[in-house]
């Protein structure tokens, strides 16, 4: 058995692990990486390290597109084997290599406009809208908490990791040997979502993510409380707060939250807009999987209603409507993709209210480095949005509480918890820094030896 690490090593992005094992070629994840636009590009497209028509199946942790991105190029360079699921994913799968393949399509056109004015070669997209419909024919969904066969030597069982809807860690058993992928861990006591399954089954080599593996989140309990704050005050100054989100699971969280604070009457009665299409779809996903809610979320659906809908919400779908929201100067809260500030109409929300310091932009989930996001975020000023410089006199919140990846204490106590200590452990997804620091955090709780790979490093298991 033999385990390669050809994406989110010491960064948070592009996740691939190869597993090679009874003569199988096993590609946990397939994702594309993001961060500076040039080389990751060039990243995604050398997809380094993995032959697609020698793969045999992909098994895939969750929709989000760091993880699943780079699947529509697999299957359009050969690939045609079973990509592995939970139905949950598999869903949502469907609308967003969909969504990346236009974003694909639309970067590339507006970058090839300028080329061809300046006599320069046009580049190609990644993948176009029939490749991602393509490799949506080869998804297989299974449930959690069952163990099933992938062929004759391999069996696998999904968990709950409680990340987004969806989402599973993966153990594989072959060869007499198990080893656990966790994908991306969620956290306990988050909203909607169930909390992170116990696995049951013994642990000889663990993968682990480590996004947060050198700090503690924020209280849950003051998610809410700090939400609402934020709002308040913008509002009582005539701003908007303009919230870059994650179209699956983080929207949908804010969206919740909201809710339960206009129930209690705790922010002011302000129009709240979703904007972006993905985050619409994604949306209704959700509420065809109910069977992933937590009991709380179940007594709302009951008592409640929809979680994701009330009087004060739209859902925004056409540009024009978009648009318009942009020429109001009344108080509103508008939360919008990407959650890095990346792509998308977010973009165009932020030119139009970073330089109002009535205004709030609220951070609701993890920046990577060189993202729009993170530069806001840590003070810089001016910010080029869409090549152009803006002040920032908007006010630049945070709320960490809502981040749907455990934090350094619950990793370290995943790990405690399973129900045998590992004899190896690999530390991905995760920036250097936080990578190396939750390395040696582990070391102090556990007699495995712990490894943080560098791109492209492989280990004989």
């Amino acid at each position: 058995m033999r385990l390669s690490i050809y994406g989110a090593a010491r960064t948070v992005t592009g996740s691939k692990h190869l597993l090679e094992t009874a003569g199988k070629q096993l590609l946990v994840d397939c994702g594309l990486f993001q961060g500076k636009r040039k080389e990751a590009f060039e990243m995604n497209k050398k997809l380094e390290g993995i032959e697609p028509e020698a793969v045999d199946a992909v098994l895939l942790t969750h929709a989000h597109i760091d993880h699943s991105g780079s699947i529509p190029t697999l299957v359009s360079r050969g690939f045609e084997g079973d990509i592995v699921c939970t139905h949950a994913t598999r869903d949502l799968a469907n609308i967003m290599l969909r969504d990346s393949a236009h974003i694909q399509e639309f970067d590339v056109a507006y970058v090839n406009k300028k080329r061809a004015r300046q006599g320069k070669n046009l580049f190609e997209p990644l993948y176009v809208m029939d490749d991602a419909i393509k490799a949506l024919e080869y998804f297989v969904s299974y449930n959690y908490n069952r163990i099933f066969s992938l062929n004759d030597d391999v069996n696998l069982k999904f968990y709950d990791a409680g990340h987004i809807l969806g989402s599973a860690m993966i153990m594989v058993q072959s060869e007499g040997k198990n080893i656990l992928f966790s994908g991306d861990l969620g956290r306990n006591h988050l909203p909607i979502l169930k909390d992170p399954d116990a696995v049951d089954i013994p642990t000889d080599y663990l993968v682990i993510e480590s996004t947060y593996g050198d700090r503690l989140h924020d209280n849950i309990e003051n998610m809410e409380k700090d939400l609402g704050r934020i709002i308040s005050k913008t509002v009582n100054r005539g701003g908007k707060v303009i919230i870059p989100s994650f179209s699956v699971g983080r929207t949908q969280e804010v969206v919740y939250a909201l809710h339960r604070l206009f129930l209690r009457k705790e922010i002011p009665d302000v129009p709240v807009f979703v904007d972006s299409p993905l985050s619409v779809n994604a949306t209704s996903v959700f509420r065809l999987h109910a069977e992933c809610f937590d009991r709380e979320t179940q007594d709302f659906l009951i008592k409640e209603g929809d979680p994701f809908g009330f009087d004060s919400l739209r859902y925004i779908q056409h540009v024009e409507d978009s648009k318009k929201l942009n020429d109001s100067d009344e108080p509103m809260v508008i939360i919008s993709a990407s959650g890095m500030a990346e792509a998308g109409r977010i973009l165009h929300h932020l030119k139009n209210n970073i330089e109002d310091e009535r205004n709030t932009v609220l951070f609701v989930g993890f920046q990577a480095q060189n993202t729009l996001g993170r530069k806001i975020l840590t003070g810089e000023s001016p910010v080029k949005i869409f090549g152009e410089p803006y002040e920032v006199h908007a006010g630049i919140e945070r709320i960490e509480s809502f981040s749907a990846h455990a934090d350094r204490d619950e990793l370290l106590g995943f790990v405690r918890n399973l129900k045998t200590q590992p004899k190896k452990i690999f530390v991905v997804h995760g920036e250097e820094d936080s990578a190396l620091a939750f390395a040696e955090s582990l070391r102090q709780i556990t007699p495995a030896e712990v490894f943080v790979p560098e791109m492209g490093e492989s280990f004989e298991l």
